[in-house]
């Protein structure tokens, strides 16, 4: 068993990543429904939060059924930092996850996200001051380090851990890789295999298949497992991966009835939480993959991904539906 504070999960937990504008609450749900241990927020801006934006403050929407759920905020100013933490105690989550690690000029420029792997000292200021400031658990999400020549995540993952988080998960690249190559788990086992960490340690980066999974939890021990871009439009992937773990063995890929119905669920659960125009135009990423490997498709994905009006899109699925519906995924 894995423990966050008090929570506790199962062996080698799957947990989805935080992503901008992807994993809001109709996203989640349909991740958790598929098997995620424990679900994050989209990233909150401490600023946007004691301005109220709007735009940060639906971000903390959040829904008994997601639970255990993080909600995870970015910043630089420690006055700000902690009264982001005041605000998002209010939501009651189950954990406030500290982002570490965005790579995203905008974010970084305001030493921000991974802008803050330059300065260390002041990312353990941070995370000291926020975990004293709240009862509720508090993890870190981060990166390697800023770039291959500053790769100090063991002694930076002790430190966190001696101010008080609770986990923390670590993508395998640096900032200035951003998305690019591949992701290094190496220096992620090293964290692990610290004598002095005792708190759970998750990989994140490139567990984009039930093997990848394996390999992170057998071969490099780590914790549990991350779950970013191959979740975008796959929210099955979770139930793929431990139905691997458990058997050995591939599910079959959801039928093309299941797709749409996932599909549908999302957009109209995106229209209920954020209004039409924003449902539809936030749902668009995820087609591609719900509808991944379908010859001559390119129609109808234009028809779902460029109507501003709901109703053209629902009527798109129930062609997709009854042209493809007997479509074989392999």
């Amino acid at each position: 068993m894995i423990k966050i504070a008090n929570i506790e999960l199962p062996d080698f937990p799957l947990l989805l990543a935080p992503m901008e504008d992807v994993s809001d609450p109709p996203f989640r749900a349909l991740c958790k429904e598929q098997g995620a241990d424990v679900v994050y927020t989209e990233f909150i801006s401490s600023e946007g939060l004691i301005r109220d934006a709007a735009k940060s403050i639906i971000k903390l929407d959040i829904y008994e059924k997601e639970r255990p759920v993080g909600i995870q905020i970015f910043g630089a100013e420690l006055d700000s930092m902690l009264q982001a933490v005041d605000i998002v105690e209010k939501s009651n989550p189950d954990i406030i996850d500290i982002n570490f690690g965005c790579p995203v000029k905008k974010v970084v420029c305001k030493n921000a996200g991974a802008g803050i792997l330059r300065d260390i000292p002041l990312m353990v200021k941070l995370t000291e001051a926020l975990v004293k400031r709240t009862k509720l658990p508090v993890t870190v999400k981060t990166r390697l380090g800023w770039d291959h020549n500053s790769i100090k995540i063991v002694e930076v993952a002790e430190r966190l851990q001696d101010v008080g988080i609770k986990a923390i998960s670590i993508h395998g690249r640096t900032r200035v890789q951003m998305y690019k190559g591949e992701a290094d788990w190496r220096p992620i086992a090293e964290v692990k295999n610290n004598p002095r960490m005792q708190i759970p340690v998750f990989g994140n980066g490139d567990v984009d298949s039930p093997e990848a999974a394996k390999k992170m939890r057998d071969a490099y021990g780590l914790d549990g497992a991350m779950i970013g871009r191959a979740s975008i439009g796959n929210p099955w992937f979770f139930k793929e991966v431990k139905h691997y773990f458990k058997t050995g063995k591939h599910l079959p890929p959801p039928t093309m009835e299941e797709r749409v119905d996932a599909a549908r669920r999302h957009l109209q659960m995106s229209i209920d939480w954020k209004g039409e125009k924003l449902g539809v135009f936030e749902t668009r990423r995820h087609y591609t993959n719900y509808f991944k490997g379908i010859p001559h498709f390119k129609d109808y994905r234009m028809k779902m991904v460029t109507s501003d009006d709901a109703v053209d899109v629902f009527a798109a699925f129930d062609e997709v539906l009854e042209k493809f519906g007997d479509y074989q995924f392999a």
